[in-house]
């Protein structure tokens, strides 16, 4: 019994945190929206970095323009998929940094799924004018963070036997 209390709080814990850094997402972005969107730009360091406003309607590099539905969809079944694989990771102090990947992947996926449902476009606002990088958002540092972590420890740190069963 006080195994699967441990593992509620377990739940429990990981859907605050993905609550949290959901809101953080949405924070930033209401900021953009507040205070960037009248002025479009503020260069934070010329030259390299800049809050710059962007009302982004397609996925990375402006693909699929207006294609709401397919992103929401996508985001959906991601965030579910990341769930349900979590749930049956071995809850094994080693497969945390799994954990932590899956965490922010669905945190990501649910910021910019806000967005597409409250505005029909994701609001952008992190540029990198040195070297003309596309804008993003909190969202998608959680997303290209955690993928590329995620790769890097089912490649280099973890061995087939540490999945284990799950549960």
């Amino acid at each position: 019994m006080k195994q699967d209390s441990g593992i509620r709080h377990m739940y429990a814990k990981g859907a605050g945190l993905t609550l949290l850094l959901t809101g953080i997402d949405q924070l930033t972005k209401y900021l953009a929206w507040t205070f960037l969107r009248p002025r479009l730009s503020v260069p934070l360091i010329p030259g390299v970095l800049e809050l710059y406003y962007l009302q982004n309607r397609g996925a990375a590099f402006g693909i699929l323009q207006n294609r709401e539905w397919i992103f929401i969809l996508f985001s959906l079944v991601m965030a579910a998929g990341c769930v349900w694989y979590a749930r049956r990771l071995p809850l094994t102090p080693r497969m945390r940094p799994m954990r932590a990947c899956l965490l922010f992947l669905v945190s990501g996926a649910l910021g910019n799924m806000i967005d597409r449902i409250l505005h029909r476009y994701v609001i952008d606002f992190i540029y990198i004018s040195l070297i003309r990088f596309p804008v993003f958002n909190v969202a998608d540092i959680y997303v290209s963070v955690s993928v590329t972590v995620l790769v890097l420890l089912v490649v280099f740190y973890y061995r087939e036997e540490d999945y284990g069963t799950g549960k």
